[in-house]
């Protein structure tokens, strides 16, 4: 099941911010072609993309000249295995690689940018769907783990900014899914995954990150053998404030945000293809930040 980056901070008082905001936790939910249906396996692969080019504060948008930061625009690629070994029992791996592109100010005065790519950090799960004989409810438990570099031209590039977090996170999610029609034809479905940091490096503790999402399907449209699946989703994000000496503060960093999503699944076995569009209806961000008017995720899998 997929349930499965950061934020600058502000300097003080009339100086001005540099401030961004990743949030890329939200891609790992709302993916309901990813939740676990039985004993076997599914491999997959998602591109998910977001321009941050918008600075936000509050509840609105703000002024560009009150943030140093003016653009990150990252392409997320992932390749995902996961392998039911039982009906109760399962493991996922997804190993991440992201390209940036990056336009800030300098310690000048000066705008500079840089484009990057690296893999990212590594996610490894466990899955539990035992609860029901339906296998209509699961967790999810695992690790992120510090794969990503965190230090690609620290002198331009903040910590918040990086492709890798540098830290061991703890994830612990769930999902549940249920019939609202007698046919089965109209479903619904829930998921959350909560990102906890526990081991840091080199002074930096990215936020802890919950992210949500609740949303329903339907099921009764299908030309010969091939499925469509309409999807209406409510994605809800949430992120504590970084600490840490190298995280320039807190006063910049953290955000509730609030997204429709729709989206669309096709289903012709053992192939799935998933994609929707995340539009935020309501962002409260911590001091100025970067933000994106809207996200984009596709993904294939297939069945083994």
């Amino acid at each position: 099941m997929k349930i499965g980056c950061g934020f600058l901070a502000a300097m003080m008082a009339e100086e001005s911010v540099r401030a961004c905001a990743c949030g890329c936790g939200v891609f790992d939910v709302g993916t309901s072609s990813m939740l676990p249906s039985g004993q076997g396996g599914m491999a997959w692969v998602q591109y998910a993309f977001q321009d941050q080019n918008r600075n936000w504060s509050g509840t609105s948008q703000a002024p560009a000249a009150g943030n140093d930061d003016k653009d990150i625009a990252t392409s997320f690629v992932t390749v995902g295995v996961q392998y039911m070994i039982s009906r109760s029992w399962g493991v996922q791996v997804e190993f991440p690689y992201d390209a940036r592109y990056f336009k800030t100010t300098d310690d000048s005065g000066n705008i500079v940018s840089r484009a990057w790519s690296g893999l990212g950090d590594l996610r490894v799960e466990g899955i539990y769907t035992g609860f029901s004989e339906d296998l209509s409810s699961g967790v999810v438990f695992g690790l992120k783990l510090p794969t990503g570099r965190f230090n690609y031209d620290a002198d331009v590039v903040d910590r918040d900014s990086q492709l890798g977090s540098g830290s061991t996170d703890a994830l612990i999610g769930g999902f549940h899914r249920g019939h609202l029609s007698a046919e089965h034809q109209l479903d619904w479905f829930g998921q959350l995954l909560l990102d906890v940091p526990m081991f840091i490096q080199d002074g930096y503790r990215p936020g802890l990150e919950l992210d949500t999402a609740l949303g329903l399907n339907y099921n009764g449209l299908w030309i010969g053998r091939v499925g469509i699946v309409p999807i209406a989703q409510v994605i809800f994000s949430e992120r504590t404030s970084d600490s840490g000496p190298n995280s320039a503060s807190p006063v910049a960093s953290g955000y509730q945000r609030l997204m429709l999503a729709p989206g669309v699944e096709i289903h012709a076995h053992p192939f799935r293809f998933y994609a929707d569009i995340e539009l935020p209806v309501y962002q409260n961000f911590t001091g100025n930040q970067l933000a994106a008017s809207i996200l984009v995720k596709a993904g294939f899998s297939v069945m083994f």
